[in-house]
């Protein structure tokens, strides 16, 4: 049995067992592994994989540049933890809810300048994706990026979650290529907003002049 065939079987296994702690009953396709990591690059710094199961996107990420050791591969599941470790030696696997992640120590040679989940947030509870949030923005670094998948029509972060930890989602690209189809956003700390005096300006006509 080659590799691809057997990683299909061992995944397929885990959904049957595990259907809402595993996105789809096949590992993604190239196709969307290139459209989660299409920002990335070397000068990314350490990333954090949430969920890799066989690792579909940490070969892209490899692809992409980033060295081995500088990946940290988050998965739950023993199956796909026992297969990263042997797959990846480099990289730090670490077997663990994703949701304890803010409580994970990471001694990375670089900072984290991106999280890249193929979680299925959408069948988590709130609380639990809120956790996976604040855990991820706890560790990158500013300016880094969350990077999310979604086979449903809208970004799979509520937009009063966002709101509430100060993020915002951006849109980037959608491909059919996958099965199922699926779209990607990235997800990023809010800029500060600027301070009162500049955000709100009025016409020097319309400010009383004070008359003592």
């Amino acid at each position: 049995m080659t590799n691809k065939a057997s990683d299909a079987l061992l995944f397929f296994r885990a959904w049957l067992s595990a259907p809402l702690r595993v996105a789809s009953v096949t590992p993604s396709g190239r196709a969307l592994s290139s459209l989660m990591t299409t920002e990335i690059s070397a000068d990314t710094g350490t990333v954090i994989e949430l969920g890799p199961g066989t690792g579909v996107f940490t070969e892209a990420l490899l692809n992409r540049g980033i060295a081995e050791e500088n990946l940290v591969l988050v998965e739950y599941g023993s199956e796909f933890a026992s297969q990263l470790s042997d797959r990846f030696p480099a990289a730090k696997t670490v077997q663990m809810d994703a949701a304890q992640l803010r409580k994970l120590p990471i001694h990375a040679s670089a900072p984290v300048g991106a999280v890249v989940s193929g979680l299925p947030l959408l069948s988590m509870p709130l609380r639990k994706v809120h956790a996976i949030l604040e855990g991820a923005f706890s560790h990158l670094r500013p300016g880094g990026a969350f990077y999310q998948f979604t086979y449903g029509p809208r970004c799979p972060i509520a937009r009063p979650l966002l709101n509430r930890l100060g993020l915002k989602a951006t849109y980037i690209g959608c491909t059919l290529a996958n099965v199922p189809p699926a779209a990607v956003y990235r997800i990023n700390r809010r800029r500060p907003r600027r301070s009162f005096e500049r955000t709100h300006q009025y016409p020097l006509s319309n400010v009383q002049k004070n008359p003592f």
